[in-house]
């Protein structure tokens, strides 16, 4: 079964507070997706395998560790988990990136697939999806699927911010993926909307609303 971890440190709960205000500037909210996700990944990373290498420090030939396999891939649902992703990337600079296109039917709430790109060795990566919100979890269970679908297995979630619903339909559809959650939040309101949120984050970053 997955496991659903909600962060509880002290600097990620200040920060999505800050962002939660709606007199946050574009660009201070662009800022904090970007240093909050870096601060998820942390902990997101903390179980990666590890394999012995040996160097040669300063001094003397030693062995250290260094992440093993092939490491690591970051896939954003565009748009909003694009600027999640460059706060992971400035963690994690060697990282490869992958891009899912997908949007809410606004009358239905389901996701319709527009793009999808990937590395082309991905399926022998750790996979860490990202999207600033979980709500409905309509997209990102499909973007998941998809993923699936193309042979990958070793995946997990990262977003900012969750309603307990979208945690449990991403529960239902992919109990294999680990979940990190920055914030879970009360519940989804009557048009799919986090309560209380932070607003649409795509419009935040961009400027767009």
């Amino acid at each position: 079964m997955s496991k659903v971890i909600v962060m509880n440190h002290p600097l990620i709960q200040h920060k999505i507070g800050i962002m939660r205000m709606k007199t946050t500037s574009t660009k201070e909210f662009r800022d904090l997706v970007s240093e909050v996700a870096m601060l998820i990944c942390y902990e997101a990373t903390r179980e990666l395998p590890l394999a012995d290498i040996e160097i040669e420090t300063p001094l003397v030939k030693t062995i250290a560790k260094e992440i093993a396999g092939k490491k690591l891939c970051i896939v954003p649902i565009l748009r909003a988990g694009l600027h999640m992703a460059d706060g992971i990337l400035n963690l994690i600079p060697n990282a490869k990136v992958g891009h899912i296109g997908l949007y809410r039917n606004e009358e239905t709430l389901e996701p319709v697939e527009y793009f999808c790109k990937l590395p082309i060795d991905a399926r022998d990566r750790e996979i860490f999806v990202v999207d600033p919100m979980l709500a409905t979890g309509g997209s990102s269970s499909a973007a998941i699927t998809m993923l699936k679908n193309k042979g990958i297995s070793k995946i997990h979630f990262l977003c900012l911010i969750a309603a307990p619903e979208g945690v449990e339909r991403l529960k239902k559809d992919h109990p294999d993926v680990d979940i990190f959650i920055g914030a879970l939040d009360e519940r989804l309101n009557d048009k799919g909307y986090i309560l209380p949120g932070l607003g649409d984050a795509g419009d935040r970053i961009y400027g767009t609303k």
